[in-house]
């Protein structure tokens, strides 16, 4: 007897990276003046967050459909996120090295939320 084994949310890959961009984009936010706060802050913060809570609110939802397009929110929250964070890099805004490895995490979530997307399309007469 094959039993599928579920996966719970905090153990899948593009959740846990998003969780941890959260974090790390919050050391960024926290250290902002109150002025970087209101005009970059936390539009970033949200845009970074809303990686997370896509990917969260998908995985709970039933249908391959609905869960591929919360993949597609998260994906273009990340798209958002990277222009926030070239934006603060370019205006020497926020600590420059958690910037950057921001950016090589964003990138990194990128191609893990393309490729689970691409297992979505793949599984869906599996369900």
């Amino acid at each position: 007897m094959d039993v599928k084994r579920y996966i719970e949310l905090k153990d899948l890959e593009i959740y846990k990276l998003a969780f941890e961009i959260s974090k790390l984009a919050w050391e960024v936010y926290k250290n902002l003046s109150y002025e970087q706060k209101i005009v970059v802050g936390e539009q970033f913060i949200r845009a970074i967050d809303s990686i997370c809570a896509n990917i969260s609110e998908g995985y709970g939802r039933f249908h391959f459909l609905e869960k591929i397009k919360f993949c597609y929110n998260a994906r273009g929250s990340l798209k958002e996120s990277q222009i926030w964070v070239d934006l603060m890099l370019e205006r020497s805004i926020g600590d420059k090295e958690i910037l950057k490895k921001l950016n090589e995490l964003l990138k990194t979530e990128e191609i893990k939320i393309n490729n689970y997307i691409s297992s979505l399309y793949k599984s869906k007469g599996t369900n």
